[in-house]
């Protein structure tokens, strides 16, 4: 009779999940013993590095990922990082040891008695099998969940039943599959189509679902038959449409009042691939301007359930496009090219202002450069100076939590070893993953971290100022030196102290991991 681990192994090798992001305790032991061959284990220096590296991974290989987490303390010390996500629709699939079944009653150490409650607030499915038997079954409805709801799932497995018998049965879940197809009915797509042609102002807001389901070519030419304004949905984690395109308006304000001045004058608000909407800044009015209609169509079934406003249909969004795309007849002229940069702001004394290093980053890197960007309060310089006209080129924290920056350009750079990987950080930020310098040096990738220190967390000083607590302490961090830092985890270190010598150094292309080092004033992310 084959033991749990056996089946669990082969399951997992043949749903493809053989790449293990994981920082292992006593109770995971049994389960990563004899990994088959093909497996990889990638090790993180803790869990919040580890799940945004797997979260990087998934984002940037389309497909879930595996990741291993201890007990309760680990998975307590990933939470921060599955906000991110869980926000973003990754689906990511978390195994977590557990005392053995005996000794969780009495709550040994490292025991958790609810260890399915530690979670379910943040993921979509989350269990404890009842028996060493069910094992195999949960995981892989934990895989399928994953899957189908596109959001982080949890099981936890006691450590004694790896090596129990898995049962006459086990091996029919060694081919199961399960798939989606949600596409409109035919009475869905007239109507749709009839309100889309009808519309004399339409505007289009595209979420970062779109650029997950490779769909970003396609509502180019969809945007450019419909003539109108494109709008990124506010809270972006992904870039779904090229941000110099001239239809394009950039990223939506995150607050109430100026998303509806933003669709003043239009008809229609037609809505891909987002929630409607994640507002950030209490900046109260009416959702929509008088004579507006909202539609949104999201695979999430939740997002369209909990909107304030408008209609949804819940269904693939690229279903819908190509739908679009055969109603709407191809523009009569020729497209406008695309806008150029403006000359970038400089800074004050010896510090570049974030314009200059991301004017440096356009000029020097390859158009096909996935950038990793965790630098909150240097935004608005970002998409001011940025040329992204190609699909997977940017990576955000989805909810805004700290931390994925770091770890989540090392899973981009191991998941897209056909791209170059550059991660943008600020040295807030870059405290949160650091310990994810380490896997990229024994990983060898070959991945760039600029870090702009300006040595404070800019994007709290200008909600400070927002909210009227300028006393507010704790927002300054001076004395860090980022190049000791990463030297220490191995990783090659430069600090840069003017823009020709910053441009010189990001023109080179190392093997393996480098960080650049720059000083920057102090900005405000809009």
């Amino acid at each position: 009779m084959p033991s749990v681990r056996h089946v669990t192994h082969e399951f997992l090798a043949r749903q493809g999940l053989t790449t293990v992001f994981g920082n292992p305790g006593s109770n995971e032991l049994p389960f990563l013993s004899g990994l088959p061959e093909g497996f990889r284990y990638v090790l993180g220096l803790h869990e919040g590095a580890v799940v945004g590296m797997a979260d990087g991974y998934a984002q940037a290989t389309g497909r879930p990922v595996l990741v291993n987490l201890h007990a309760a303390s680990g998975s307590g010390n990933a939470m921060g990082a599955l906000t991110n996500a869980v926000a973003s629709r990754t689906p990511l699939v978390v195994l977590a040891g557990q005392q053995v079944r005996p000794a969780i009653g009495p709550e040994a150490n490292l025991a958790n008695v609810d260890a399915a409650a530690l979670m379910k607030p943040l993921v979509g499915w989350a269990a404890e099998p009842a028996c060493a038997q069910d094992v195999p079954r949960a995981l892989a409805q934990a895989v399928f969940e994953a899957r189908l709801q596109r959001r982080p799932t949890y099981l936890s497995v006691p450590y004694d039943d790896w090596d129990a018998d898995a049962g006459p049965d086990s091996a029919a879940v060694l081919d199961r599959q399960v798939r989606r197809a949600a596409t409109p009915d035919g009475e869905q797509a007239r109507a749709l189509v009839e309100r889309v042609t009808a519309a004399r102002r339409p505007v289009l807001v595209l979420g970062g679902d779109m650029d997950t389901d490779e769909l970003f070519d396609d509502v180019v030419r969809l945007a450019e038959r419909l003539g109108g304004p494109v709008w990124a949905a506010p809270s972006l984690f992904r870039l779904p449409f090229p941000n110099r395109h001239p239809l394009f308006r950039g990223v939506l304000p995150a607050g109430i009042a100026p998303v509806a001045q933003a669709f003043e004058g239009h008809d229609l608000v037609l809505v891909l691939g987002a929630p409607v909407f994640r507002y950030h800044e209490y900046l109260p009015g009416r959702y929509l301007p008088e004579g507006t209609r909202l539609f949104q169509v999201t695979e999430d079934a939740s997002a369209a359930a909990r909107a304030p406003m408008g209609e949804a249909l819940v269904a693939d969004p690229g279903a819908v496009v190509e739908l679009l795309l055969k109603a709407l007849d191809p523009p009569a002229d020729a497209a406008e090219p695309y806008r150029p940069a403006p000359a970038p702001r400089t800074g004050e004394g010896p510090r570049l202002h974030p314009e200059q290093v991301f004017a440096a980053l356009r000029d020097t890197q390859p158009g096909d450069t996935a950038y990793v960007v965790e630098s909150t309060s240097t935004n608005a310089a970002w998409w001011r100076q940025m040329d992204l006209r190609r699909p997977g080129s940017y990576h955000f924290p989805a909810a805004g939590g700290l931390g994925f920056g770091l770890p989540g350009a090392v899973g981009v750079a191991l998941g897209r070893p056909d791209r170059p990987v550059v991660g943008v950080v600020g040295d807030g930020s870059a405290n949160y993953g650091v310990t994810a310098l380490w896997t990229a040096a024994r990983l060898e990738l070959p991945l760039t971290v600029v870090l702009l220190r300006n040595g404070t967390y800019g994007a709290l000083r200008w909600f400070s100022d927002l909210l009227g607590v300028p006393d507010a302490p704790g927002l300054d961090i001076p004395g860090l030196d980022f190049t000791r830092i990463a030297e220490g985890y191995g990783v090659p270190a430069r600090h840069v102290t003017g823009e020709e010598e910053l441009r010189a150094v990001l023109a080179e292309h190392p093997a393996g991991p480098r960080l650049v080092q720059v000083d920057t004033t102090v900005t405000t992310p809009s």
